[in-house]
């Protein structure tokens, strides 16, 4: 089979590390792998690097120059079985879902394209995920919610609607001796830092990290949890706000900043609570599954796809979105005592064992791919 991958962002979160994951796993199993992405970022770097065939073009003239790189996607999806493309915003007119459906048209290729998507976003439009009835489509859900939405609100045929959960690397993300103590090493605390909470990933507005800070002041100003620690891990346009507000709320020794990592575990190895007070816009995101794999209670927002793994006083607890009262209450919740939070993690694990093995769920893309070719 031939698979290809259309991935319009030169970010490098959750999605584009799946993205890589996948192509890897595809190409170890003996498969063609072809990709589109913008030029010198992430995505096209290490796929180009793991052997797939990579095609790129300028992220920015791409928007008011489109017919300058038609031809270039076409070769790259050319001899594709499948284009799987995740369904980013829009940017000015331009589509990655709608242009690569345009490609497919134009250059009379067989490539059937597959719009991966687990955001949910009211201003996007039904055509992001159908472009084109003269272009064969299937979408790909990867939360039972996102696919109840798309159902009942755009109306999509259910034949033309999957439901694949991402998964995550149970074996890589699995704790032990020797990485607890490596992560200890990687990221120093103060010594009585606790709990310790991890921010993980992209730092952009609609990830809300401002309400983790405002959370920490809160819990701080009433005398609560003196030793309280956030660990902020990544990059992204936000970085320079967060660290002035860390300054403007005096958290300078409850707060630490660390750049962007391909080795999360070490991350999740060092924390107590996975805090995610994400505004909008998501879908069921990677690092959620991949620190509940390693025992890591989740405290998050209630959007989308993350009620489906997030369990209130379970795996976790769920906030409504931007409410700092709530989220600093769930924090205390959560370290209320070592047993809540240690059995909070069991439970999050053998969630991840039961239902999110990635294994097992790249293999049921590849038998998606195969039902729908």
């Amino acid at each position: 089979m031939h698979i290809g991958f259309i991935e319009d962002t030169p970010l490098r979160g959750g999605t584009q590390i799946w993205v890589t994951e996948a192509v890897k796993d595809f190409i170890n199993k003996k498969h063609k792998v072809s990709v589109i992405a913008p030029d010198k970022t992430f995505v096209a770097d290490t796929c180009r690097d793991l052997g797939a065939r990579v095609a790129t073009y300028d992220y920015d003239d791409i928007v008011s120059n489109p017919e300058k790189y038609k031809q270039s996607w076409i070769d790259g999806l050319d001899g594709c079985d499948v284009a799987v493309t995740t369904v980013h915003p829009p940017r000015n007119g331009f589509h990655c879902s709608l242009f690569g459906a345009e490609c497919i048209k134009a250059g009379g290729l067989k490539t059937i394209l597959v719009p991966k998507t687990g955001s949910i976003v009211p201003w996007y439009k039904r055509e992001y995920y159908m472009p084109d009835p003269d272009v064969e489509t299937n979408v790909v859900c990867i939360t039972s919610f996102t696919r109840d939405y798309l159902l009942d609100v755009y109306k999509i045929p259910g034949s033309k609607v999957d439901l694949i959960y991402q998964g995550t690397e149970i074996d890589r993300f699995t704790s032990t001796r020797e990485t607890k103590a490596e992560a200890l090493r990687r990221y120093p605390l103060p010594d009585a830092a606790g709990p310790v909470l991890g921010s993980v990933g992209a730092m952009e507005p609609r990830k809300g990290q401002v309400i983790l800070l405002q959370a920490i002041k809160r819990i701080l100003d009433a005398g609560r949890l003196p030793d309280i620690h956030v660990m902020f891990v990544g990059e992204g346009p936000d970085e320079p706000m967060l660290q002035a507000v860390t300054k403007a709320y005096g958290l300078e020794k409850h707060v630490s900043f660390f750049p962007f990592t391909n080795e999360p575990n070490y991350v999740f190895e060092r924390i107590d609570i996975l805090a995610f007070p994400s505004l909008y816009k998501e879908g069921l995101p990677n690092v959620l599954l991949e620190a509940m794999s390693m025992k890591v209670p989740v405290i998050s927002t209630r959007m989308a796809g993350i009620p489906e793994v997030v369990f209130d006083d379970e795996t976790g607890f769920l906030t409504d979105p931007g409410n700092v009262e709530q989220f600093s209450d769930a924090i205390e919740k959560v370290w209320k005592n070592p047993e809540t939070c240690a059995e909070m993690g069991c439970n999050a694990r053998k969630l991840m064992e039961d239902r999110m093995d990635k294994k097992n769920q790249f293999n049921a893309f590849l038998k998606f791919f195969a039902q729908i070719t």
